[in-house]
């Protein structure tokens, strides 16, 4: 029990050393008192993109490969051909249908889209993926809104090879 009683004291002194830290411009603070160490790393303000929007894409001559989907046939053949592929999340995130507020969507429904187009962008973890088709054809149905949350595995679009 007498343990508890220094880690009480400990923690209001973190809280204490924080509150001071608040107005000032040090952006970094290593602290050292017997067996405590503490080191406190302030973070910036969020960008604005942060809160309203995605990031601009990553340049085309960036080395990150962009994610495949999984493309897989729905459990129900659906259109007129009845061959509908479906296009799914390769992972959790939010689903961005264009690369900017206000900017055109990368695909929309009735669209013909080429094998390794990009369709849309998922946010992970603060890093923007682009999702491409694995197949040539024509986009029949987007099945999820745009800032919308997406499962791995979740459809996202069904598509028709040609």
């Amino acid at each position: 029990m007498a343990k508890q009683a220094p880690r009480i004291s400990r923690v209001s002194e973190i809280k204490e050393i924080l509150k001071l830290l608040e107005g000032t411009d040090i952006e970094e603070i290593e602290l050292e008192k017997g067996d405590l160490r503490i080191r406190i790393k302030k973070r910036g303000p969020a960008p604005a993109w942060f809160h309203q929007s995605p990031p601009p894409l990553i340049s085309p001559a960036s080395e990150e490969k962009p994610f495949t989907p999984l493309l897989t046939r729905p459990e129900k053949d659906l259109g007129p051909t009845g061959n509908l592929m479906t296009i799914t999340s390769p992972m959790v995130g939010t689903f961005y249908r264009a690369p900017l507020p206000g900017a055109e969507p990368f695909v929309r429904e009735g669209d013909i889209v080429d094998k390794g187009k990009v369709v849309c962008i998922i946010e992970a973890m603060k890093l923007m993926n682009e999702i491409e088709s694995e197949v040539s054809g024509r986009i029949d149905s987007i099945l999820v809104e745009n800032v919308q949350p997406v499962e791995y595995g979740q459809p996202l679009f069904l598509i028709e090879p040609i």
